[in-house]
């Protein structure tokens, strides 16, 4: 078995790059999707909403880089191209939603997928003791699950 630098192995860490650069191309539509309904929420939740969708972007570009800059420690070439993005993301693109509790549904079901890819992730990093990606996924997790319960209690929503 050939090992890497980090005391990795190689194959499997090559199939962890793949599979962070679906993720990163989930979190870039997912950042634009944010981007979008920033600016174009409307209604009397206006002001609290468009803050906290800027503070979910912020947070998001904050991951982007994370995830890209893992995948240059792991030896891969993060995807950074929007086609590369589009063809390789499973979210819907939030086109035109100015509607608070669309927007906030669109959050919740775009979170939940990352939490489908981000746990993937993990299981296969925990498979050959790659802590750094173990870490960035438990983290991400976590954050994000709070997100969805904030956002289900905004909604009124039960989980």
């Amino acid at each position: 078995m050939k090992i890497n630098i980090l005391g990795l192995p190689v194959k499997e860490s090559e199939l962890i790059v793949k599979e962070l650069n679906i993720l990163l191309s989930n979190f870039q539509v997912y950042y634009q999707n944010l981007r979008g309904i920033h600016w174009n929420i409307r209604g009397k939740r206006f002001f609290d909403l468009h803050v906290k969708f800027e503070e979910l972007y912020n947070d998001s570009q904050l991951k982007i880089d994370m995830i890209a800059e893992r995948v240059l420690t792991l030896g891969g070439t993060p995807f950074h191209t929007f086609e590369d993005y589009i063809k390789n993301s499973q979210l819907p693109v939030g086109k035109n939603i100015s509607i608070d509790e669309k927007a906030i549904h669109l959050i919740v079901n775009s979170l939940a997928h990352l939490l489908k890819i981000e746990r993937e992730i993990l299981y296969k990093a925990s498979e050959i003791s790659d802590e750094g990606t173990n870490s960035m996924m438990s983290d991400f997790i976590a954050e994000q699950e709070k997100v969805i319960w904030m956002m289900q209690a905004w909604l009124e929503e039960g989980l």
